[in-house]
């Protein structure tokens, strides 16, 4: 038979002896939460930033853009110009035709692609902060290859608070193969 403990008076018997106490302080819970406030306040717009956002994506849309310029180029077999605005408020990229087919030497593209969206133009327009840092525009013939025989590289550019961040796209000379 066990023996209950005495009350003592140094020391009174309460309920939770031997028992431990769980649970936080209410300075330890305002810390946290000052804490999470900081990190909410300062940590989490770098982090989370629209604009990096919206520049992965201009840079992704561009990308497809060429890609379909490229694959339209093949399937109508005509030229397809991609031409870059970089003078303008915001930068473009716009998908023209040419039609009826000419000569090489002279490629006229004349007439307005339809976008892969359906839209007329295909035309997609940069918002503020993202812009085409190095473009230059580029015609496919009917077999999906750029004209020019050089390697083309473009460059998106997105300005955040610090620095200026880049992408580039690379279209192969032999094949026209569209790619970071």
């Amino acid at each position: 038979m066990k023996i209950p403990p005495t009350r003592s008076a140094a020391r009174p018997w309460t309920a939770c002896t031997g028992a431990r106490q769980r649970g936080f302080t209410l300075i330890e819970l305002i810390m946290v939460m000052v804490m999470l406030g900081l990190l909410a306040v300062f940590a989490a717009p770098r982090l989370f930033s629209a604009s990096d956002v919206y520049a992965r994506g201009f840079h992704d849309e561009t990308l497809a853009y060429l890609r379909y310029a490229q694959k339209a180029a093949i399937a109508q077999r005509r030229m397809v110009c991609a031409t870059f605005d970089t003078t303008s408020t915001p930068n473009t990229l716009a998908l023209t035709m040419e039609n009826p087919p000419n000569a090489p030497a002279a490629v006229v593209c004349n007439v307005n692609l339809t976008g892969p969206k359906g839209e007329s133009p295909a035309r997609i327009a940069a918002r503020s902060g993202v812009a085409y840092s190095s473009a230059t525009s580029l015609i496919f013939n009917g077999l999906g290859q750029p004209v020019s025989s050089a390697r083309a590289a473009l460059t998106t550019s997105t300005t955040i608070k610090i620095a200026t961040v880049s992408n580039t796209i690379m279209v192969e000379a032999a094949t026209g193969y569209v790619h970071d």
